[in-house]
């Protein structure tokens, strides 16, 4: 019920306001430009009805004239090197309009022949061959699409050349055009040609209003996507005199599967989702020529492209939705160059710039806006429309899983803005399928879904110890060191870890009703409870600081923990090799010995430790009740374990193979987590 109430809701008990917001909804969008960009991008450089000559742009040759095209680069007044953005644009017009014309009096052959070479630096010709293909098909939506991936291209690659001078690459494009590395090498009027159509609000801005889905496939003169495409030509040009640059390897999407939500995309539901492109609100009607596109890519299984194409919507319908829940109608229109563009950033923030809640949440539900933080916006996630927009991606192998589970959110999103979206959604299998896939998700990308993944990982490695190969048990019970093992384990893991087990057991009674046998709560219980408790949903949406640091620091423990794990189920296969062919020396032998006699022992103390980080991630948010000194000291506690993780990663470690040191080093901390849990419930209630 509640996925289709997000506009139904707006409708009553907003008066006069929500009149306005009803007019924003209803079709009457003309541009998602403001005015003044309107101004500046759609008209501005075709005023000067003067024709620039193509002689003084480009040689009979194909070499681009620079000169002729900095001559009309104006600065502001008393300014020396603040560009005059707007007299740049109009005084430009005529040479983009000159160019445009030249390009599109070349077939393929001729331009190929002509410019081919002069492309190899960007490390992908082809991409500009075919932007040169979409000029001469003069399909708005494809010229749109391909400005967008020559200037994903053009930025990997500036990159690329700043980095043969320089060392962070700076993230912004604008600071990239502005940097003094490009400018040494390209000279400054170059660069300050690029930063007309790309660096600045201030600018034509072309790369962030078709990236964050403000124009339209119309809006953009083809004029300018020819205009870049022969100034990609002309700094391969520059760059022929010198070395080219070195490319950096793209970005490895590797975090599909841990992505998959929503079943595969079928041919049903690619009609699913163009019967609600037609039907639903989250749509804007100037857009939808990009709605088709991304099907029909979808379809030809250019999947590249139909994500390229549907993100900026993405954006666009959300942002939509974002001014309607939060009242701000012009928020839908680009912002000028004072203000902050309404991007994914905001619209996925808890708060608005002036410190109101952001409803946008609320609408959408925690699921969906898991969803998105997934896709977009957490570090260890795909980050998929950055990764995207700075041409960190092989566009010739982009994935259909990744297409499919876009093309599926869009489905979502779509749905949940269709007025009758209840009633399909009855009717039929497919989408019911889809919707209900999101309803119980969980952040897979959130620093609390990746601990759950490595406590996880830290289970299914310890439930290997068990297939540890060694020795015949007569070998191994005649070491000396099994005898020593037994007093130690009786002495230390069958009161002090049976102790430890339930103070653990009692943390968890507010979250686990189930009852617990301390007792019989041995390695393999523990395993299995992990599993169970992880199946827990935790709320990740706008977690604050303290508890962040607290799921860091657990998340450190678990590392190191998965790390000792490895380490020893990898070093006993290769002891056991070496044992079976009789290449190792005395000493190295006993050595071995003396591990296995420790596996049990270890294999019960890392059980423990993995419970105990999850029933402390469980119970993070206890933090924020804390006073300032419970808070140093518990975080003093979870330190003192990642010290001992890390201790045990170097004893356990091939070249130190110090295993009396982990016994010692095992029961010091066995007895610090005791002592630590024995003054929490002699102190706090939980």
């Amino acid at each position: 019920m509640y996925e289709t109430q997000c506009y139904s809701r707006l409708r009553t008990g907003r008066g006069e306001k929500q009149n306005s917001l009803k007019m924003a909804t209803t079709g009457q969008i003309t541009t998602c430009l403001s005015e003044t960009v309107h101004a500046l991008v759609c008209h501005l450089g075709l005023e000067m009805e003067d024709n620039a000559d193509l002689d003084h742009i480009v040689t009979a040759s194909g070499q681009v004239c620079w000169e002729a095209i900095t001559f009309n680069l104006r600065t502001l007044d008393n300014e020396e090197h603040d560009l005059n953005y707007k007299e740049s644009v109009r005084l430009l017009g005529p040479v983009c309009k000159a160019v445009h014309l030249y390009l599109q009096s070349l077939n393929a052959k001729q331009f190929n022949d002509q410019y081919g070479i002069w492309f190899i630096w960007t490390n992908n010709t082809e991409l500009f061959i075919d932007v040169f293909e979409a000029i001469k098909s003069s399909q708005p939506t494809t010229i749109a699409l391909d400005l967008m991936k020559l200037t994903a291209c053009l930025e990997r690659t500036l990159g690329n050349v700043f980095l043969s001078m320089g060392n962070d690459c700076p993230f912004l494009l604008r600071d990239l055009l502005a940097s003094q590395e490009l400018a040494t090498i390209f000279g400054q009027d170059v660069m300050n040609v690029l930063r007309v159509f790309l660096g600045s609000p201030q600018s034509l801005n072309l790369r962030n209003i078709l990236w964050h889905g403000f124009a339209a496939p119309a809006e953009i003169p083809p004029m300018y996507t020819s205009m870049l495409l022969l100034l990609t030509a002309g700094l391969g040009q520059i760059l022929q005199k010198g070395s080219m640059p070195l490319h950096r390897p793209y970005f490895r999407l590797t975090q599909l599967e841990e992505l998959a939500v929503f079943p595969d995309i079928n041919e049903e539901a690619i009609a699913l989702a163009e019967d609600f492109i037609g039907k639903s609100d989250f749509v804007v009607e100037i857009m939808l020529p990009y709605w088709r596109e991304a099907v029909a890519a979808y379809r030809n299984q250019r999947y590249a492209d139909c994500v390229i194409l549907l993100l900026p919507q993405l954006e666009t319908g959300l942002r939509k939705l974002f001014t309607i829940v939060n009242n701000c109608p012009s928020r839908i229109l680009t912002a000028e160059s004072t203000m902050l563009y309404t991007t994914f950033d905001e619209m996925l923030a808890k708060y608005l710039e002036n410190d109101d809640t952001n409803q946008l949440p609320t609408a959408l539900g925690d699921p969906i806006m898991e969803i998105l933080w997934d896709l977009l916006n957490h570090q260890e996630g795909p980050r998929i429309r950055d990764h995207l927009s700075h041409g960190e991606l092989d566009l010739k192998l982009f994935p259909k899983k990744m297409a499919s589970h876009i093309v599926a959110l869009a489905i979502v999103l779509l749905h949940r803005c269709c007025k009758n979206g209840n009633e399909i959604a009855m009717e039929n299998e497919c989408l019911r399928v889809i919707i209900s896939s999101t309803s119980s998700y969980c952040s897979r990308f959130h620093p609390i879904g990746r601990l759950k993944q490595q406590l996880r990982h830290c289970v299914g490695s310890l439930r290997k110890w068990d297939e540890i190969p060694g020795p015949s048990i007569e070998q191994v019970s005649e070491s000396p060191w099994s005898e020593y093992w037994s007093q130690r384990t009786l002495a230390t893991s069958g009161s002090l870890m049976e102790e430890i087990v339930s103070y653990i057991v009692k943390r968890l009674k507010p979250v686990y009703n189930e009852e617990l046998n301390t007792s019989q709560l041995l390695a393999e219980e523990q395993l299995h409870l992990v599993i169970k408790l992880l199946a827990n949903s935790i709320h990740t949406l706008y977690c604050p600081r303290t508890l962040l640091e607290v799921v860091a620091l657990l998340r450190k423990v678990a590392f190191q923990c998965l790390t000792v794990s490895e380490q020893v189920t990898n070093g006993a296969a290769t002891r056991q090799q070496q044992w079976l062919s009789k290449s190792l020396r005395s000493r190295q032998r006993q050595n071995y010995l003396r591990m296995l006699a420790s596996v049990q022992y270890l294999h019960s103390v890392f059980s423990l430790i993995t419970l105990l980080v999850t029933v402390e991630l469980l119970k993070a948010q206890i933090i924020g009740e804390m006073d300032s000194s419970e808070k140093r000291s518990y975080l003093k506690f979870l330190k003192s374990l990642v010290q001992y993780a890390e201790n045990m990663v170097t004893y356990t470690s091939p070249e130190k193979n110090k295993w009396g040191e982990t016994w010692d080093l095992t029961e010091k901390m066995l007895l610090k987590v005791k002592q630590f849990y024995n003054q929490f419930f002699n102190g706090i209630t939980s």
